[in-house]
């Protein structure tokens, strides 16, 4: 049996600008780096620490290992957000104007990633995880439609991740368990020291 934590990134400049960013790669803001020092001191005990390779993810677990001291953070490919397709890069308001009624009814435009594919592409990520790493704690850094495509898989109703919130998941070797929802930090007690 292995726990792990589920978090979403801090964040990143497209965050920042309301763009869907799917495989898109923009860094995080100073703000993101702050979530991220804030969110080490709320971690607890791990055993290891492994993130998505998009830096907005990856600098996110760096932040944290460096604060608890625990590393080098293990990259997983496999942990990368869902390919947005065409949507990459813009607004809402944009992706209404160039398909119409698209976000209301749920259709995808050409090239995004369906549900079936990144459930079973997650999945896998956490299974070579948990098999390396079995007994441990594990936390997770990844991305809001990976925690929700896990949410999702286990029959739970979709809900927005803020930046550095998160969901305990155990892996049982055969199957995941869906624990609770937690946040992290909240943005009103942001302060930051110098070397962020």
């Amino acid at each position: 049996m292995t726990q792990m934590l589920l978090v979403r990134h801090g964040q990143s400049e497209w965050n920042a600008l309301g763009r869907w960013q799917g495989r898109a790669d923009p860094p995080l803001t100073d703000l993101g780096r702050q979530q991220a020092f804030h969110a080490s001191a709320r971690i607890g005990s791990v055993d290891v620490v492994c993130a998505s390779p998009l830096q907005r993810a990856l600098d996110t677990a760096r932040i944290i290992s460096e604060q608890i001291g625990v590393g080098p953070v293990v990259v997983e490919a496999d942990l990368a957000e869902r390919d947005a397709g065409r949507w990459q890069g813009l607004t809402r308001a944009e992706i209404e104007d160039g398909w119409p009624g698209f976000l209301d009814t749920g259709r995808r435009p050409e090239g995004y990633e369906g549900q079936e594919a990144l459930v079973e592409r997650v999945h896998g990520a956490l299974d070579r995880i948990a098999a390396e790493y079995q007994g441990a704690e594990v936390l997770v850094l990844t991305h809001g439609g990976v925690i929700n495509a896990v949410e999702h898989d286990a029959g739970l109703p979709w809900e927005r991740m803020p930046n550095l919130g998160g969901r305990w998941v155990t892996h049982h070797g055969d199957r995941l368990t869906v624990g609770d929802r937690l946040v992290l930090v909240d943005d009103d007690e942001l302060t930051v020291p110098s070397q962020i």
